[in-house]
């Protein structure tokens, strides 16, 4: 219904227009616009001509590109596969992509992957940067050295390690011991972990006295690896689970739980046992969502995937907690993941030894807040061959604090980062967009970036001379779609594992004012007719062409044409002349038997007279230069 709508629509349009023709000769430009008589449709044209049985690559190339582009799968679909039934695809590697990608829409998963794979061979995408994960050393050598770091002067002779800062407050763990408890954790001969605090002058980069945080948090347990909500009333922590269990043995492994504490008159009190918590596995080093609303922590969990594993869980309104989530095998491993911390914008950054690192635990970073996340090792100096750990960072200064034992105890270390790692998944990606005819820029053409891995995509511009520049991930695959009115839409493959790409276009037009003087040729890409060897018989392979021709005037009624047939120079001029006459007559004979009136039919043969460039009877020239005179010429006489 739909449809016989748009033709009636279209159809009184056209009758608008012939009123208005006959009445002045002329258009207003402006009108000409609404006014489908003034243009030919390539599009159309070449619809009419598949739909009358003909076949040819272009025909089928062309129309399921028009489907394709328009998202009508199934249409495409039907065009590509007569395109593969005529010559399997030809020579263009892109329909391979695109019957690919038209069979997958349409569920056809197992043909869409052999079209797919049949793609990457041809092309020549597939390759080690496509197929497999980058050299991690290669990775890890890119992303090293954008860190200045320097050790802590509050580091002490014992443990130090976990800080981070809370408004003008540096907060840490430490076995420093300044409650001078008796106690030693008989694992390392060391006293027991403590929170501690210290204030800290950004500008100066001087830190206080250090002192215990005040209230009910530091006990006789080992307590460490702080977060602090964004209004500073809540702290969560972890301490060594102190739950009394029957028949503990000596050897039983101490398992860690994160509790909670508020502050009251400037301590942290109302100590809380948190119900992610069990008896028989360990919670710890929690962090927080920027809004407080969820808590990401690392836990051994049954639900765990390796030795540790990095959970969120939601933090309710009233403060219960919802079930934990593993955060999936993006980021864990069947090793160790642990010490998250999530900055302002919704990346993480976590410690592991189960991605591959420079030794012991690395840290990662990973951008939450995009689909198909990269994983970054974020590399030295920060990571290196010791354990390197509780990684956070100030996103505004770009300045923070990790935690290594690279000297054989942990210390906290600071630093500047001097070039942000979101750099380091940034690839560049510049064209220029032409006009396949005249070679002349494409102003304004919509360029379409579309990632093939989480199908989200970016739309610019081109400038006034055609170009246009995007940044892309690098790790991630790409479809740059190039459109514009009037013209053919195409598209091209992008791979990944490569700093920058160069993808130019040639657009080709679609849609043509109709005026005298002009070449139906030129606007349906008739390059020439073909005719056997001193003959002038319409072979097959023209009759595709000239049904373009049949299909334009049966479209246009008014139009008149004079057709014109040119030849090479390399037999005599007079012969040249008279062979060429018969051709054009012979084409005209087609397409009166077609169904055209002859009265709208004119033309002649031209012979060589009319070179277009100088390959005459004195120059030696190539057939391709040759073939440039070799031409038919479907001059609209009027219209």
């Amino acid at each position: 219904m739909k449809k016989r709508f748009i033709k009636l629509l279209f159809s009184a349009l056209l009758l608008a227009g012939l009123i208005s023709y006959g009445q002045t000769r002329k258009l207003n430009k402006a009108n000409k616009q609404y006014d489908g008589f003034a243009y030919i449709d390539a599009a159309a044209i070449y619809l009419q001509v598949a739909e009358s049985g003909y076949q040819s690559e272009e025909l089928f190339q062309k129309l399921g590109n028009t489907y394709y582009f328009k998202a009508n799968y199934q249409e495409a679909a039907r065009w590509y596969k007569a395109l593969f039934a005529l010559n399997n695809g030809g020579s263009e590697f892109e329909y391979f992509l695109r019957y690919s990608q038209s069979l997958k829409a349409l569920g056809l998963e197992k043909e869409a992957e052999r079209m797919f794979d049949t793609y990457l061979n041809k092309s020549g995408v597939l390759s080690d940067e496509f197929s497999s994960s980058l050299d991690y050393l290669t990775i890890i050598r890119e992303n090293s050295n954008r860190y200045d770091i320097e050790p802590l002067p509050l580091n002490s002779e014992g443990t130090d390690y976990g800080g981070f800062l809370y408004e003008d407050t540096f907060y840490f763990a430490s076995t420093r011991n300044l409650k001078h408890r008796p106690a030693i954790d008989a694992w390392n001969k060391e006293p027991f972990l403590d929170i501690y605090s210290v204030a800290y002058n950004r500008e100066g980069k001087t830190y206080g006295e250090v002192e215990p945080v005040e209230g009910d948090v530091n006990t006789k347990f080992h307590e460490s690896s702080a977060a602090i909500t964004s209004d500073g009333k809540t702290l969560y922590f972890t301490r060594t689970n102190n739950t009394p269990r029957i028949k503990k043995s000596k050897k039983e492994k101490v398992q860690l739980k994160i509790y909670r504490a508020t502050k009251v008159d400037g301590e942290w009190t109302n100590i809380e046992d948190l119900s992610i918590n069990g008896d028989n596995y360990s919670n710890a080093h929690p962090a927080l969502s920027p809004d407080d609303k969820v808590l990401y922590f690392a836990s051994d969990m049954p639900a765990s995937i390796g030795q540790t594993d990095i959970f969120s869980v939601a933090i309710n309104e009233n403060g219960s907690l919802g079930k934990p989530i593993n955060l999936g095998p993006e980021i864990n491993t069947r090793g160790r993941e642990s010490f998250p911390f999530i900055t302002n914008g919704y990346e993480l950054y976590f410690s592991s030894d189960g991605h591959f690192g420079l030794g012991g635990y690395d840290v990662f970073y990973m951008d939450l807040k995009k689909q198909g996340m990269q994983l970054l090792n974020v590399g030295g100096p920060v990571n290196g061959p010791a354990d390197d750990f509780a990684f956070s960072i100030n996103t505004e200064d770009k300045t923070g604090f990790f935690s290594s034992n690279r000297d054989q105890i942990d210390n906290i270390f600071s630093f500047k980062e001097t070039k942000p790692i979101s750099q380091l998944l940034e690839a560049s990606l510049s064209g220029k967009i032409t006009n396949e005819e005249s070679a002349d820029p494409i102003a304004n053409a919509t360029i379409e970036i579309i990632n093939k891995d989480t199908g989200l995509s970016e739309t610019i511009k081109s400038d006034e001379n055609g170009r246009y520049m995007a940044i892309i991930n690098k790790f991630e695959p790409h479809t740059v779609r190039i459109s514009k009115k009037g013209y053919d839409t195409t598209d091209k493959f992008i791979g990944k594992g490569q700093d920058s790409y160069q993808a130019d276009f040639q657009l080709t037009r679609n849609v043509f004012e109709l005026s005298e003087n002009a070449d139906l040729a030129k606007m349906l890409n008739i390059q020439h007719i073909y005719f056997d060897f001193d003959s002038a018989v319409i072979r097959d392979d023209a009759r595709v062409e000239l049904e373009k021709v049949v299909a334009a005037m049966q479209q246009h009624a008014n139009l008149q044409v004079d057709v014109r047939s040119y030849t090479d120079s390399r037999a005599d001029d007079a012969y040249n002349l008279l062979l060429s006459d018969k051709r054009a007559k012979a084409t005209i004979d087609y397409l009166v038997s077609r169904g055209i009136n002859e009265d709208r039919l004119s033309g002649k043969g031209y012979g060589e007279t009319q070179l277009l460039n100088n390959c005459d009877n004195n120059t030696k020239c190539s057939d391709a230069e040759h073939q440039k005179n070799r031409r038919s010429e479907f001059i609209i006489s009027a219209i």
